[in-house]
């Protein structure tokens, strides 16, 4: 919670502009932020003026404690230096498209990855690359949401001496949270993952093991759209008669916590990842995970989540195979592998940022 400070409170802004995306994970890391705001934060049981940076149309949404101002790109632009003052500006992604007004703002900066160095090229990717620098020459502080995330910034960027931390993703407690059965026919034992259906999620290893276990079902939730991958994913699903895995599109959240909550198993063989909030949400339900051993995930995954060595069909369905019964039948696993992902939680995040906006 926050805890009261009897000094000036200090004008703080958070930048959760992400939420005029239509659907993206730093767009349910702006809600989440959002809906605990309007839970915990009570303007004066705390040493900080909290305003948020949010569509105009989504004004009022998380309360009357916070303050609001719209993440209009006109506004921002025109009228940029008609912006109060503040004294922190907490950006809580690194691809947002505004930074403070004013130099004396300090300004922390919160990475969650660096795809672009492994997803696109040539001037593309330098552009990327130098508009991540600049962020870095303002910042004040810099956190990064794992320490793969860490380690990347370190090797690709210069800090020039600046203190770089990580503070780790708070995933919302979604159990208890309303469930939607799909209005679908859904097959008895399946499993599941989730995710925009691109080159990164690494889907397509999965119909080649789905092909070895007719007796599974695949539910995979995501836009399919966006990428000429997703395409070809639709394409195999026809060609190759493999009727097993199922495309269902973007669904909306009370259907994916049903989903959670009833599959066999979650499965994630993603490629690149800065935290990797699904595998967390999958334990909260207390389902065995196997997931890629890639980027962050064997960090977050820790202990908890039984990782593939490649992804062979074989080897994918053969560590399946092995593990998932004796998933079940260890009730002390299950309940360790939910009280890890719970550990996750919001106020513990939320917690770790006062302290910077002390520090500051």
């Amino acid at each position: 919670m926050w805890r009261r400070n009897k000094r000036k409170q200090k004008k703080v802004l958070v930048d959760l502009s992400e939420l005029s995306n239509t659907y993206c994970g730093l767009k349910q890391v702006a809600l989440a932020y959002g809906n605990y705001f309007k839970e915990n934060y009570k303007r004066n049981e705390t040493g900080y003026i909290l305003t948020l940076l949010i569509p105009r149309k989504m004004f009022g949404k998380f309360g009357r404690e916070v303050r609001y101002i719209s993440s209009s790109s006109w506004f921002l632009r025109h009228c940029r230096y008609l912006f109060p003052s503040f004294d922190i500006w907490h950006a809580t992604h690194q691809l947002s498209r505004f930074k403070p007004a004013y130099s004396r703002t300090k300004f922390i900066l919160t990475i969650h990855d660096l795809n672009y160095l492994y997803e696109a090229t040539g001037e593309q990717r330098e552009r990327k690359h130098r508009r991540l620098q600049r962020k870095i020459n303002r910042a004040d502080e810099i956190v990064c949401i794992s320490e793969f995330t860490k380690q990347e910034v370190g090797k690709n960027l210069v800090l020039n001496g600046k203190r770089c931390k990580v503070i780790y993703n708070g995933v919302e407690n979604i159990v208890r949270k309303p469930a939607l059965k799909p209005n679908r026919e859904i097959k008895g034992h399946f499993f599941f993952t989730i995710g925009t259906v691109m080159k990164k999620k690494n889907f397509h290893v999965l119909l080649n093991m789905m092909k070895l276990m007719p007796d599974r079902h695949l539910y995979i939730a995501g836009d399919s759209s966006l990428e000429e991958y997703g395409k070809m994913i639709k394409q195999r699903i026809e060609t190759e008669g493999i009727h097993n895995v199922t495309l269902l599109g973007t669904i909306p959240e009370e259907e994916k916590i049903w989903l959670y909550a009833n599959c066999e198993a979650f499965l994630f063989p993603s490629l690149f990842e800065g935290f990797g909030l699904p595998v967390i949400e999958a334990m909260q339900f207390g389902k065995p995970v196997f997931s890629s051993r890639e980027t962050c995930l064997k960090e977050i995954g820790g202990e908890f989540a039984y990782f593939w060595k490649n992804f062979d069909p074989q080897e994918m369905k053969r560590l399946i195979d092995e593990n998932l019964e004796g998933f079940y039948q260890d009730k002390d696993l299950a309940q360790r592998q939910k009280e890890y992902a719970h550990s996750f939680s919001y106020e513990k995040h939320f917690k770790e940022y006062q302290k910077l906006y002390s520090f500051l």
